[in-house]
Parts: C-alpha cells; structure tokens; sequence
C-alpha cells in the first residue's frame, strides 16, 4: 500500500565525491550494524552541539550543516542489499549517528527514507531517535506507514548546563507528549540519557523523569559514552568532567540505577512493578511493540527483573539457545577462531568484532558475546566504572 507522501522541502545538497573522500572512513560508511540493528546514515552534520554526541567518534562535530552523502533511494538500496539484512527480521536505525532525524532539513529525507521501507512491505523494527521539535502533522506522516515496525525514541536527559546540552530539554519533552498524544501505527520511547552523576540526577531530575514518563509508551534509561574525544573535548572547553576515567562501555553507577528504581517502584503492582521501565533499547521497543526482545536479553536475568510480567512471558516463549553445531557453523562463516561456547546466558565467541556479532545475536534471537570482552553480572554491558567489583 502506499503511504503518505510527506511534506516537500527542498533536498539537501549532496556532498562531492572528494569532499565525501576527505571524512573519516567510518563517516563515509553509509550502513553500519550496531547493537540495535543496521544503521543508516546518509546524512552527516548537526546544529545542535550536545557536548556528548557519538559525532566526535567520527571527527564530525564541527560539521553544523546537514549535507547527503547519496539519495535516500541509493541508501534504501545499500540496506537492503547489504550482506546482513534479512528482510522482516533486522532491526533498522535511521539517522542515530551524525544529525537528528527531526530536524527541518533532514526531516523530509526522514520520511521518504520511511517510505521507501514501507512500500516494500517491509515489517522490521525501525527506530528513529530525535531531540528536536515534533509537531502533529509530523505525527501524521508517522502514521501514515502500514508496513514498517516504527518506533520514535526522544532523547531527553534534564541536563541545564548550556555548555554540555545547549539544547533545551524542554523541546523533547514537548515532542514526547506530542508524538505520545497522537501515536496509532507507531510507537513512542522517553529514551532518558545519558544520566550523570550530579549533573541530572537529583531527586528533582528523576521526579521530572518519572512524570514524563506518563507520556510515553515506554522509557529506557542509560547512561554516558564517555571515549577519549569526548573526554578531549570537555578538558578543551573548560566543562566539568563527569568521570576520572574514559570507558569503551556507557557508565550507568550503580548507586545512580538504584536511587531511579527505587523512584519508579510500585509495590503493589505484581503486573508492572516498575512501570514500562527498561535498562536497555531493544526491551523497551519490544515492549512498546509486544513482541519479545529481538537482542534475547532473556537470558541476562538481572536485566530482566524490573520486566514487566506480560513482557516476560514474550521474551521466555521466544527464547531458544541454537544448538552448538548451527551456532558454530554460523560463527565460523563469519570469521570466528577458537571454540564456541554456549551458556544459559549468551553464546560465547573469539574473533569478530562487533557488526557480526549482532549479525548472529538478531538472526538466534540469543545473546552472543566476545570471549575477551566479558559482559560482568549485574552491570551486563555497562562499564565498571561506579560498580562494586566485589559483587
């Protein structure tokens, strides 16, 4: 069925072939699998200067102006051809890397990127992740597709430093309740992040969360990316570091995850304890969508105890460990060395990077982690930063 056709706008300029030659390889890279799914990104610059962005990993923050790196028709292509996308089952992420997806400019690419899915008949989760300005005829476009699995996750973290997020937090949180207000094929995320330690925890932060989160379908916290050129960036602006040390992993502390459980517990409810509360993405689209978790968090029972019982029980009945030889063979394809090991919680592997990894872990619907790289109880793919080690 064909969808709506979005507003038009002007298409953004393309960039030239050596202007695209001179951006990091990685930037350049229009498909990238990442842990909630395939990731396209054929646009590539951003306005809104939040101190944190994953742009600086690219050496893409002072790039302020949206520009395209080819037509959303040659992207669409590029996905759905790519070596690892099964049509109806790989998640798909749309603009979460170098811009924001709501953006005026970006917007119209945004939708017709949607469409362009859509009218293949494709049923694949796909996520858009925005802090910028959403307004009812947006929420219409959004409507519009009867295919796609489409979720909207809104960034929002509460942070008032002008220096980290010159960003008022008040836009997402306008957005939210907006796309919240009208949501009928899509579904709407408070996605809280990055929570930090005395810059947006206070009990008056999380209260503000917490009352947000009524306009939402789901929230899922988290906490900060903090590498080595964020960390540059924040010695070289005069901003306050938040950590002593940088991380490979996002730091959530311990102490900061229970004050908001704690916050969000309610004891007499059996059915949702802590409300639509996830630690992680793919849980809380899951759960948006009522389907189970397509990264087979399942296994991970200390992720799953604040889970909702409903969403348990989804999670539970599609949860099934591949047998050693599928496992193996599907690994070894992919460039794994050593042996395979297969655990009630993930299937352990030597020798692939990340990309192939999920490529394995969205395909078994199970958990698949690098030998070298342990995920630690309780603090499952968080950093070690702010945990007790002794636990």
């Amino acid at each position: 069925m064909t969808t709506a056709a979005p507003r038009r706008r002007r298409l953004l300029p393309l960039l030239t072939m050596e202007q695209i030659a001179s951006l990091k390889p990685e930037l350049a890279n229009v498909i990238e699998y990442r842990k909630s799914g395939l990731s396209v990104n054929h646009i590539v610059g951003c306005p809104l200067d939040c101190s944190y962005c994953v742009r600086h990993l690219f050496d893409n923050f002072e790039l302020k102006t949206p520009r395209r790196l080819m037509s959303d028709e040659d992207a669409v292509k590029l996905l759905t051809e790519h070596e690892h996308f099964r049509p109806h089952r790989t998640p798909i992420q749309i603009f979460n890397r170098a811009t924001d997806p709501m953006l005026p400019v970006v917007k119209p690419h945004t939708f017709n990127t949607l469409r362009l899915l859509d009218e293949q008949g494709l049923t694949n989760h796909v996520l858009i992740i925005t802090r910028w300005r959403v307004d009812p005829e947006d929420c219409a476009v959004l409507n519009s597709f009867r295919n796609i699995r489409l979720t909207v996750l809104v960034t929002h973290s509460g942070i008032d430093h002008p220096g980290i997020e010159p960003v008022d937090s008040a836009i997402a949180a306008a957005s939210l309740k907006t796309l919240h207000e009208h949501a009928e094929r899509y579904r709407t995320v408070l996605y809280w992040r990055p929570i930090v330690p005395g810059l947006n925890d206070s009990d008056e932060h999380i209260a503000r969360a917490l009352e947000l989160s009524k306009h939402a379908h789901t929230t899922v916290f988290t906490g900060l990316f903090f590498r080595q050129e964020i960390a540059q960036y924040y010695a070289d602006h005069g901003l306050p570091l938040p950590y002593d040390d940088i991380a490979r992993r996002k730091i959530m502390p311990e102490q900061s995850e229970q004050r908001i459980l704690d916050a969000f517990r309610r004891p007499d409810d059996q059915r949702e304890p802590y409300g639509p509360l996830f630690r992680k993405t793919s849980c809380g689209v899951a759960y948006a969508h009522k389907v189970a978790d397509y990264n087979g968090h399942y296994g991970i029972k200390e992720l799953c105890d604040i889970c909702p019982v409903a969403q348990l029980g989804l999670c539970r009945d599609a949860w099934k460990a591949p047998s050693l030889e599928e496992a193996t063979e599907a690994a070894r394809a992919l460039g794994a060395t050593g042996d395979v090991e297969i655990t009630d919680r993930a299937i352990i592997v030597e020798g692939l990077n990340e990309p192939p990894r999920y490529y394995l872990q969205h395909g078994f619907g199970y958990q698949v982690h690098d030998r070298d790289k342990p995920h630690r109880p309780r603090r499952h793919g968080r950093a070690e930063i702010g945990w007790d080690g002794s636990k």
